[in-house]
């Protein structure tokens, strides 16, 4: 590699940068030196270092819930199968998968249904450890193996019953709350005669009903604290929280509850790969779409939004149920995907814990021999990933690390001392870079549009940003791309202090990873120049 002279990015005012109000439109395709906000310089590279240069096209896997293809702002940059005839019902490629025009399902049965909801890993993990371990005799168990996995069975139980004291404690009163504001809601509407029912209304309302009136007073707290501003906003407030416990106490930590048999595969092989369906979009494809649209939703189109990458090919591959997904399912998406084609997989998804780490390890080992880069998001519990693990991760469970892998946090438009989001995770050895992650505005379902948060959209804003130096750089190589993106990303917030996620404590940006950098497009096309063979 050649000795690279670096192109030093100062602006003593960064350290000084923050908002307040709500973000800035488009704000993580904006400019530090510009637009006081730490976007990652789209629209700049593009009207100053890529007017006249040619690219060529570049696909992007989305491993996630499903991607909305048919969307206004996606349509036009979808991968599209050169060797499949859609809705044929032949494998006309011979590449395994029937159909499979813009990507493929493999949490999809052959029948078309779909798995929408999962448990979460740890309850997959009790649901097969309690057989063993629930009634052993520590004293008894003569192997180390066994040893080892009581200890882990042990740790298993106590954090599933962690979380379902919590969740539980919280799904019964909701459910009941949600009751009786609806009840409320309609005897104040038949008793005024009303519509819509506010706190003045409340306040008119009368009954000889003790448990009623004490309802009210209740609503009333509510309307006055400013959580809604209507009994009908309240209620589906209630109702939106009521369906977040719910999905746990259902699904995510539901022992009983195993939707395998939909998918039909053979569960304890995880290295079988052709199972799934064609349905790449999925019952729900929120999460995907909006990923999609930061890396390539369709640029100066005049509607939506623009996306970072002017060039690429969105690959979907739907891996993801709400609740965790499956080791075998991330493992045959990245051996799918890279067979495919894809030169970038971005990866906006991860758990507390494994079920087959090695499954998972062969298949970006497999991505990085054929200098494929995977990029996934850091984890939205403001944890330190140095000590607690965040799955899946760049360490190899057997020896060594992936070099073709990079993990991301997420910062906010606020800057200053909220620069890094309140819910990042983060580790000085296992966080390489930061990259915009609060109030993205992207694509969403059937053509809408909404604002989202998460190291699930830092990581897309850093694979848009890849997928632009791969577009106009073509020669360089998956390792050559992730030095670029480390050597190149803005250090000038290093020794600024913020605070560390989940807390009130103020800390150097640079203690929370390995570079102390946040992601920058407009540095990165200029070092890249340095690399590449391909000049203008």
């Amino acid at each position: 590699m050649k000795k690279l002279i670096l192109c030093v990015f100062l602006i003593p005012a960064l350290a000084f940068l923050g908002q307040t109000g709500s973000r800035p439109d488009n704000w993580f395709n904006l400019s530090p030196d510009r637009d006081s906000v730490f976007g990652v310089g789209t629209e700049k590279s593009y009207n100053e270092l890529l007017g006249s240069k040619r690219p060529s096209t570049v696909i992007v896997a989305v491993l996630d819930c499903g991607v909305d293809y048919s969307h206004e702002d996606l349509k036009d940059v979808m991968w599209t199968n050169p060797g499949e005839i859609p809705a044929n019902g032949i494998d006309d490629d011979k590449n395994g998968y029937i159909d499979d025009i813009h990507g493929w399902n493999f949490i999809g049965g052959k029948d078309g249904k779909n798995v929408e909801f999962d448990n979460l890993e740890m309850t997959r993990l009790y649901r097969k450890l309690k057989p063993l371990y629930e009634t052993a005799d520590p004293k008894k168990l003569k192997d180390k193996n066994q040893k080892k996995e009581y200890s882990f069975f042990l740790k298993v139980k106590a954090d599933y019953y962690t979380n379902l004291q919590t969740y539980s404690g919280n799904y019964t009163p909701l459910k009941d709350m949600s009751s009786r504001f609806t009840l409320l809601n309609q005897s104040v509407k038949t008793q005024l005669k009303i519509d819509t029912v506010t706190l003045t209304d409340l306040q008119k309302y009368t009954s000889s009903n003790a448990s009623d009136m004490k309802t009210k007073l209740e609503a009333m707290r509510f309307l006055k604290s400013g959580a809604a501003a209507n009994l009908s906003d309240l209620i589906n407030g209630v109702n939106e929280a009521f369906d977040f416990y719910k999905s746990y106490m259902e699904y995510f930590l539901n022992l009983e509850y195993d939707p395998r048999a939909i998918v039909g595969d053979d569960y304890s092989n995880s290295y079988e790969r052709y199972y799934g369906n064609a349905d790449c979009k999925g019952p729900d494809s929120f999460h995907g779409t909006h990923v999609a649209g930061i890396i390539a939703g369709k640029r100066n189109n005049g509607i939506g939004m623009n996306g970072i990458a002017d060039n690429v090919r969105i690959m979907a591959v739907r891996c993801v149920p709400s609740g965790d997904e499956r080791d075998k399912d991330v493992a045959s998406a990245i051996w799918y995907a890279v067979e495919n084609g894809a030169q970038i997989i971005n990866m906006s998804f991860g758990k507390k814990y494994t079920w087959d780490k090695k499954a998972v390890d062969k298949a970006i080992q497999y991505a990085e021999s054929k200098g494929v880069l995977l990029i996934h998001g850091a984890g939205n519990d403001h944890m330190n990933c140095d000590t607690v693990p965040h799955y899946p991760n760049r360490k190899y469970l057997e020896k060594g690390k992936a070099e073709n892998f990079l993990e991301i946090g997420a910062i906010s438009w606020k800057g200053n001392n909220y620069l890094a989001a309140d819910f990042s995770n983060y580790g000085k050895k296992t966080v390489d870079l930061f990259a915009p992650g609060v109030d993205i505005y992207s694509t969403a379902p059937e053509n809408t549009y909404k604002d989202a948060s998460g190291t699930s959209m830092a990581a897309p804003v850093v694979a848009g940003v890849a997928a632009v130096l791969k577009s106009y750089y073509p020669d360089l190589s998956a390792k050559d791309i992730k030095t670029i993106l480390i050597k190149s990303s803005l250090k000038t917030q290093a020794k600024h202090k913020v605070h560390k996620p989940g807390s009130e404590e103020l800390v150097e940006f640079g203690s929370l990873s390995q570079t102390g950098g946040i992601v920058n497009l407009y540095e990165a096309l200029l070092l890249a120049s340095k690399f590449s063979k391909i000049k203008p």
